[in-house]
């Protein structure tokens, strides 16, 4: 019986009579004979296989990570000789081979996710989907169980990890508290500088103050050191000036002395008759008198007329 196969591009096609390959290649039409001819077609397009699993965090939390795996087969030939392909005339697969290629993706998949999020925490592992898929990626990519089926891993997308619903709520209220208590210290922190800031200004204005006050100190240092130069420049000028009169007053009583030291020998009695005319007639008397009273152990007999006396006694009162 002959049958007619005609498959898209993006579908390999393979053609085997009696254990063989009589044709193959993608996008194919042809004409075969249905008893002695098996029929694999394998589609080469990129296939999005969605998961969801539940695993388990390093500090015993449950978490479900929901996602997309998206892949195409590479190598057809080496799928074929894997899992079973083969078609009837009305291109229905005859086992449940091509349903188990994306299994075992995914098989995989979860047991490389499973031992990246057993070493993070719940917290890390909710906000670590990136990191996850990046290695996750990788390994994938790397993986001997993939490149044995003949197929290259496109893209991985995490779409949400997400932990039960009594931790989801022991976290919120655990990420309110903390925003709390960093809005509490930033209060604090507010008013700390406020204070600091506050304090800033007194000590400055202290500061202030204190330099106002050391230069009032200065100035009135100054005008003190002005008023003891002036002092000293007085008291010097006194002591200039005594010293000036006492030398002055030396030079005086030099003079006195040098004039007076030609008479320093002379008797007084002598100096006073030497005054001639200009000589006190009271004093010569009473010098007289003086004389004659010294010399009176010398005098036998004095005899003083009347005369005598009332012409001395007028000449004294003139």
């Amino acid at each position: 019986m002959l049958n007619f196969m005609k498959v898209p591009p993006t579908t390999y096609v393979l053609q085997y009579k009696h254990g063989k390959i009589k044709r193959e290649g993608a996008g194919l039409s042809f004409i075969y004979y249905a008893p002695t001819s098996t029929i694999v077609a394998i589609p080469m397009a990129s296939a999005d296989v969605p998961f969801v699993f539940q695993e388990s965090t390093a500090d015993f939390q449950s978490v479900t990570i929901q996602g997309q795996l998206t892949y195409r087969v590479a190598n057809p030939k080496r799928l074929a000789a894997l899992l079973d392909f083969s078609v009837d005339k009305r291109r229905a697969y005859y086992s449940e081979d091509p349903r188990k290629l994306s299994e075992r993706l995914i098989h995989t998949l979860q047991t490389l996710t499973r031992a990246i999020t057993q070493r993070l925490v719940l917290k890390d592992a909710l906000v670590s989907s990136d990191s996850i898929v990046a290695e996750v990626l990788a390994k994938l990519r790397d993986s001997e169980s993939v490149s044995a089926l003949g197929v290259e891993i496109l893209s991985l997308s995490i779409l949400g990890i997400q932990s039960t619903p009594e931790t989801g709520r022991a976290l919120e209220a655990e990420a309110r508290e903390a925003l709390q208590r960093r809005a509490d210290e930033a209060i604090y922190a507010r008013r700390n500088a406020a204070v600091e800031q506050e304090r800033l200004i007194k000590e400055s204005e202290l500061n202030t103050e204190i330099a106002v006050e050391e230069k009032k100190r200065q100035i009135r240092e100054t005008q003190m050191a002005a008023e003891i130069a002036v002092e000293e420049q007085r008291a010097q000028l006194i002591d200039r000036r005594v010293e000036n009169e006492r030398k002055d007053a030396d030079s005086r009583a030099y003079t006195l002395t040098e004039t007076l030291k030609p008479l320093r020998d002379l008797d007084w009695k002598k100096l006073m008759m030497l005054g001639g005319k200009n000589a006190d007639p009271k004093a010569m008397v009473a010098l007289a008198f003086q004389e004659m009273a010294e010399n009176a152990q010398k005098i036998g007999e004095l005899n003083v007329s009347p005369d005598l006396l009332r012409s001395l006694i007028g000449t004294a009162g003139k």
